[in-house]
């Protein structure tokens, strides 16, 4: 998002409450999110790509719901599938615009293709629509959901494996009639594809378990899964938190100076720590050129704790900032960040950074995980348990930013971090109790916490700031005089 793209929506969110009805208010919400959906997607190489992967975030928003909703088909949610459709219409009549005046970043397809298009996805989601509608309340409608998932995470694979977004890329570019040679991994950009796939599976999870509220609008699951300010990267946000507050915006105040307040704060706190400091700390932060111009160890030492501080500053400036204009639009995101750094053990920094996608990990793999190696016969080690437990949620987390070598190991050494952490823990639990009564040991051991967490952290980002396994590898050697 653009600091142009961040004022307009800015001022859409002062105005809005104050000048639309209540009862407008949630359809203007998903309107404006719609738009942005192709308003905000980067410019691809492929032709016609992007503006066909933001319709298809739509088609397979509207078919998820389809495959979970478990109310009847209302009057309300024809009127969000009209809406949708007369939006992306609008968006493709673009075409015969000006550059300037286009909302996509090349120009739409012609609109017969786009409205084929749209009629294709019309004839699968009715086909799909009818089949979940008969298999209601089977065990078939289980299968549905689990292939929805499954199908989920093929995509998102294929995104994040280099070798297999390439070969997608040189497939996309032979249909188009272009150059098959100067296909690249980076093709691809979906807009908040990693976002919306774990918002997606959410919702497919929870119908799986019988968690998912049963009243769940079209309009309601559509603004949810691309709500804008969350759409690029996060925070992750529940559906059923989201829903109370988009139906309290019938009430919601509009003028309101403390709501206004909070969020243009939080929005110019988010503005200075990304575009500012975090883009100030960029060019001296590590990286692969960076590092090869050190040439001392102290010298790498202040590369990487710059690249700590930049990363940080910049995902949770982008948090403020989605925080920020959530709160304008009445949606209370989730807090991402609480002082991670700050923290003196590995758990409570997870538990600190990007807390969203932490919780989500927690709820959808470790507990999972967990459940169903301790049910297993005979019984396994409990330490077993939780270091298999660990290591897939992290290794998951990590490959969640890219299907590399590099990614895996970075996921491996915090899983292993975190099954240390918990065998130490529970070791000096009954030590760690009586320093309340010894209050200068009480600080060194929590001095002594801080520091150990901090520098196994930063050294992580190693992996994580490196694209090559063997360059990682010699930057963590030179970084311990090596």
């Amino acid at each position: 998002m653009t600091l142009t793209q961040l004022a307009i929506f800015g001022a859409i969110g002062l105005g809005y409450a104050a000048i639309v009805p209540g009862r407008m208010r949630g359809w203007l919400l998903m309107a404006v999110s719609v738009f942005a959906v192709y308003w905000l997607q980067p410019a691809v190489p492929i032709r016609r790509v992007d503006f066909i992967l933001p319709t298809l975030t739509l088609g397979l928003a509207i078919v998820v719901w389809s495959l979970t909703r478990q109310a009847k088909f209302t009057k309300t949610d024809g009127a969000a599938l009209v809406v949708t459709a007369v939006i992306v219409v609008a968006i493709a009549l673009t075409r015969y615009l000006i550059p300037a005046l286009r909302p996509t970043p090349s120009r739409p397809p012609a609109i017969v293709y786009v409205l084929a298009g749209l009629g294709v996805l019309a004839l699968v989601w009715g086909a799909i629509d009818w089949i979940a509608r008969r298999t209601r309340g089977t065990p078939h409608r289980i299968r549905l959901v689990i292939v929805a998932q499954v199908v989920i995470v093929a995509i998102f694979i294929i995104l994040k494996t280099d070798a297999l977004a390439k070969l997608a890329a040189e497939w996309a570019r032979g249909v188009t009639n272009q150059s098959t040679s100067l296909a690249k991994a980076s093709d691809w950009q979906w807009l908040g594809f990693s976002y919306i796939a774990f918002r997606l599976i959410h919702i497919l999870r929870d119908v799986q378990a019988g968690r998912l509220p049963k009243d769940i609008s079209l309009r309601e699951h559509l603004t949810y899964v691309v709500f804008f300010p969350a759409l690029t990267a996060g925070p992750i946000d529940r559906i059923e938190r989201h829903i109370r507050d988009d139906r309290a915006l019938v009430t919601m105040k509009g003028l309101d100076a403390p709501r206004i307040t909070e969020g243009l704060t939080r929005i110019g706190v988010g503005i200075l720590k990304k575009f500012v400091l975090a883009d100030w700390l960029a060019l001296i932060a590590l990286d692969s050129h960076n590092a090869d111009q050190a040439t001392s160890t102290g010298a790498l030492w202040i590369l990487l704790y710059a690249y700590a501080l930049r990363l940080w500053l910049d995902f949770s400036g982008y948090s403020d900032i989605a925080i920020g204009l959530g709160v304008l639009f009445g949606i209370q995101l989730p807090e991402n960040f609480d002082r991670p750094y700050l923290k003196n053990n590995l758990t409570a920094f997870w538990q600190s950074w990007h807390m969203s996608l932490s919780n989500w990990a927690r709820y959808y793999v470790f507990n999972p995980v967990s459940r169903v190696l301790l049910r297993r016969e005979p019984k396994p080690n409990p330490n077993a348990v939780v270091l298999t437990a660990h290591l897939s949620t992290m290794i998951l987390i990590g490959l969640w930013h890219g299907v590399t070598v590099n990614f895996f190991v970075w996921g491996l050494w915090h899983g292993v971090g975190l099954f240390v952490h918990k065998l130490w823990s529970d070791r000096t639990r009954i030590y760690y109790m009586t320093l309340n009564e010894r209050p200068t040991v009480k600080w060194a051991w929590t001095a002594a916490g801080w520091l150990v967490t901090f520098h196994f952290v930063v050294l992580g980002w190693v992996w994580f700031s490196l694209g090559d396994f063997a360059t990682a590898v010699e930057v963590l050697g030179r970084l311990v005089g090596m």
